[in-house]
């Protein structure tokens, strides 16, 4: 079985999105244990503090990411793939019981610094998402992958 963990910034707020994670963490059970663990939302009052409230939430991220596992920041600037090779990637990674660790920043985005520190930078699309979307469509991904991999029917 798969050990997935989803470092986060803050919690989510609208139920919508809230519901979508629910659903698609629930669908994961049978293939992964899924762990997602949320850091504070540091506060801001314009994108113009970006850097520095990265940094803050950044700190806050590290404090739980765990040690050993591989650890994948989700930032617009990273590789894109596509569902077959996301699925190949948590195979060659996860597949031995090493866990998977995937970083979602703030509003404001992840802090450089701790996205280059990680094992691979992934870029979910060219879009831009909320945090919470974000989550969602990675939930959503992560069980797509191990469908792919368990030869489900479910990705076409």
């Amino acid at each position: 079985m798969y050990q997935i963990t989803i470092v986060a910034i803050g919690a989510l707020k609208e139920t919508f999105w809230k519901e979508a994670a629910a659903e698609y963490a629930k669908r994961l059970s049978p293939f992964a244990k899924v762990k997602i663990v949320e850091a504070g939302e540091a506060p801001f009052k314009s994108a113009g503090e970006a850097p520095a409230v990265v940094r803050v939430e950044a700190e806050a991220l590290r404090k739980k990411i765990p040690a050993d596992g591989f650890s994948i920041a989700l930032v617009k600037e990273g590789r894109p793939f596509s569902s077959e090779e996301f699925a190949e990637l948590l195979k060659r990674e996860g597949e031995g019981g090493r866990e998977l660790v995937f970083i979602i920043g703030g509003p404001l985005g992840l802090d450089p610094d701790l996205a280059g520190k990680s094992h691979l930078k992934l870029s979910l699309s060219q879009l831009t998402f909320t945090h919470g979307e974000a989550r969602a469509v990675l939930l959503e991904q992560l069980y797509r992958a191990m469908t792919i991999l368990a030869r489900k029917t479910y990705h076409y």
